[in-house]
């Protein structure tokens, strides 16, 4: 089974971009993903039309981001992958503005090409949860800020540890379980000055990752909450950097993710049927 994809990242967080209709397989998308015999990347994003999306019910004809983890399993959004999706959508002539509205798990979310080579998207409500976290890693138990950013994110400030020295090969746990039913994004977090900050992620579905769009909401969210100063937050992640604006809400923040998207390769794959 012959099909098209593109191979992009935003900050190192790296994708597989697949058009066609049939949805991909768990089994296709592990294979796709895998470093040694796929081709390799954090997740896959398939581009379909609203209209041949299960349960959807807005806009038939926007184009739908279909993001799937390395292990095969769904996911609501993606900050890193909705810019990379836009960068693949202008490249592959679908999208033919500098501005437009996409389609995702976590509902309708704008995009905004700018002529220095980073997309804005819109990533509409970050909610700062009352609910108390712990996280568990390597024999050390951290006090974790829940947030919901159309996926779920357990936010740590490290305080007095540098985030580098975080060893994250193996996935955090967290308490109470019943807290994340599905799996949860977990941001290990280092203040650098008032509006700058260095984090690393361990992603559900993935493991360590160089960047996590949503999750770079998630920490800048968290950091307004402690110190009354709503950004823009600049996040620096293992590949690059991004900066997250915040504007308050009624029931959290409203959140734009500016960064880069690159797309690296194009080419044809022979998918396995199983």
């Amino acid at each position: 089974m012959t099909t098209k994809f593109w191979k992009g990242h935003g900050t190192g967080n790296d994708f597989v971009i697949v058009d066609r209709h049939d949805p991909l397989t768990p089994e296709q998308v592990r294979w796709l993903c895998h470093r040694r015999f796929g081709i390799g990347a954090d997740g896959t994003l398939q581009a379909l039309r609203a209209r041949d999306v299960e349960d959807w019910n807005g806009d038939p004809d926007l184009w739908f981001m279909d993001y799937r983890n390395a292990d095969g399993t769904i996911a609501e959004m993606c900050g890193n992958g909705l810019r990379v999706f836009a960068r693949y959508l202008v490249q592959a002539g679908h999208m033919m503005t500098a501005e437009a509205d996409i389609a995702t798990r976590a509902g309708v979310r704008h995009v905004r090409l700018h002529d220095d080579g980073d997309i804005s998207v819109t990533m509409g409500t970050v909610r700062i949860e009352p609910d108390d976290v712990t996280i568990e890693h390597q024999d050390t138990w951290w006090s974790a800020c829940k947030v919901d950013v159309g996926n779920p994110h357990a936010v740590v400030v490290t305080d007095h540890t540098t985030v580098s020295g975080i060893n994250l090969d193996d996935s955090p746990t967290w308490q109470p379980r019943s807290a994340f039913p599905d799996g949860v994004n977990v941001e290990f977090v280092e203040q650098i000055d008032q509006h700058t900050v260095a984090m690393r992620v361990h992603e559900r579905g993935s493991g360590e990752t160089m960047s996590c769009g949503t999750g770079t909401v998630a920490v800048a969210a968290t950091m307004a909450a402690r110190t009354r100063h709503r950004g823009p937050w600049t996040v620096y992640v293992p590949g690059g950097q991004v900066v997250v604006t915040l504007s308050p809400s009624d029931d959290g923040y409203q959140a734009v993710l500016t960064g880069p998207a690159v797309i690296l390769a194009a080419g044809q794959v022979d998918l396995p049927n199983g």
